[in-house]
């Protein structure tokens, strides 16, 4: 029984070594400032959003864009109505938008359709027009100052910049306030201290921004995995290409409330990254060796697409071992011992939860709409959202993973967005 006791402690060992470099992501956070940058002349750029049975929210999206604080003249936006079998299509282009309407069931996901979405914008002669894309879903919403402040970032020489990803239905129930709460930490606390200590942050699947020239290294948009914003992360850190953050730039989009569709999203992006892992893995840990700033993105993605609740999975796999060891083979009473691990690892990681969602929570307090008292309940039920990627990760491992669309129906303005605080 020792022996897997050890062996158990040398893996929460080395899970805590790995991830400790995020405690100085936090410190960062809360003790530096960013620099004010100085404003920036208007750029055009091409505003891309893939859609699929979209219809109840790409009208707001489409309107949240043409309210920017931004030269009209200057954003050019196009819809790719994939595979939709609604009146997606119709509704964008009621509310101004430029609309493809792409009908293929063998190439399914989002990297096709923006594949789709570039390769129209090349053959039409005016990709090279553009001094950027910016990349939405269809339920986002945008605050009206979101593309002027991108511009500031992006002309201060970062050709990828994301941005502050906040939900338009955090106080719906404890999965989109666990989703919400996530994002906001890895927002604030991840992606904000990797811009400040000059290393890359790291794309979050929409509100962000990519110069044509990078576009044009890759080769237009060849990322098809289960995540291709990850892939896309990936290749370019790979690359030695830096991601910026900008924390002014908001975007609201609409989280999970059902537990099935969460289970199904979730299932995806843990066989998306185990996908990017299997193609740039190597990749990334050879560059790791590079040092300096490019070598640790290189680490800091690596780990960040390792899920770690697959090193909780490999402890939880040494106890079990151990338990049946010891009563199987030694006759012993392992129950004990065993109940006492699993107590030890819930109360630990539940302790760790609350206080990086807790942090989070005090420091976005304003940002986050919804009551005080909602904001306080969903804390507590925080590290029990995040411990449901245990049998989430288990069966992306394991079972059958396929690209399925998430149905949004949450049709809010901005305003009313901010109304429910």
């Amino acid at each position: 029984m020792e022996i897997f006791i050890r062996i158990n402690e040398v893996l929460s060992a080395l899970l805590c070594a790995c991830f400790s470099y995020q405690f100085l992501y936090m410190a960062v956070a809360l003790l530096r400032r960013p620099r004010p940058l100085p404003q920036a002349t208007p750029r055009r750029y091409a505003v891309l959003v893939c859609a699929r049975n979209e219809e109840a929210v790409i009208g707001n999206l489409i309107d949240s864009v043409h309210a920017q604080r931004y030269p009209a003249a200057l954003l050019d936006l196009y819809v790719c109505a994939d595979n939709c079998t609604d009146a997606t299509a119709a509704r964008a282009r009621a509310h101004g938008a430029t609309v493809l309407e792409r009908h293929n069931t063998r190439e399914v996901g989002k990297g096709y359709a923006i594949e789709y979405l570039l390769a129209y914008l090349r053959d039409a002669g005016v990709f090279a027009r553009y001094a950027g894309f910016f990349f939405f879903d269809a339920d986002n919403l945008l605050h009206e100052d979101f593309v002027a402040e991108m511009n500031r970032t992006f002309a201060a020489g970062n050709r990828i910049v994301t941005g502050y990803r906040n939900s338009k239905n955090y106080g719906d129930n404890w999965l989109s306030a666990g989703y919400s709460l996530w994002f906001l930490r890895d927002a604030q606390y991840m992606n904000r201290p990797r811009m400040l200590l000059g290393t890359s942050g790291i794309v979050g699947g929409t509100g962000f921004l990519v110069a044509r020239e990078v576009l044009e290294t890759c080769g237009g948009w060849p990322f098809h995995s289960l995540t291709e914003d990850t892939e896309f992360t990936a290749d370019c850190v790979a690359r030695g290409e830096r991601i910026g953050y900008c924390a002014d730039a908001i975007l609201y989009d609409e989280q999970p409330t059902d537990f099935g569709q969460s289970w199904r999203q979730r299932t995806r992006w843990i066989r998306g990254f185990l996908q990017v892992l299997r193609r740039y893995g190597k990749t990334l840990l050879c560059g790791m060796f590079r040092g300096g700033r490019r070598g640790f993105a290189c680490f800091d993605l690596l780990l960040s697409t390792m899920p770690a609740v697959l090193f909780t999975f490999a402890c939880a796999l040494v106890s079990l071992a151990g338990a049946l060891y010891g009563g199987l083979v030694l006759h012993q009473n392992v129950l004990p011992l065993l109940g006492r691990q699993l107590f030890g690892w819930f109360s630990g990681m539940y302790a760790t939860l609350l206080f990086l969602g807790g942090l989070t929570l005090v420091s976005e307090w304003r940002r986050i709409y919804c009551s005080a008292a909602k904001k306080l309940l969903y804390l507590l039920s925080f590290p029990l959202f995040m411990m449901t990627y245990l049998p989430i990760s288990v069966a992306a491992l394991f079972g059958r993973v396929e690209w399925t669309p998430i149905r949004h129906s949450v049709s809010k303005t901005l305003e009313e967005v901010k109304r429910a605080a």
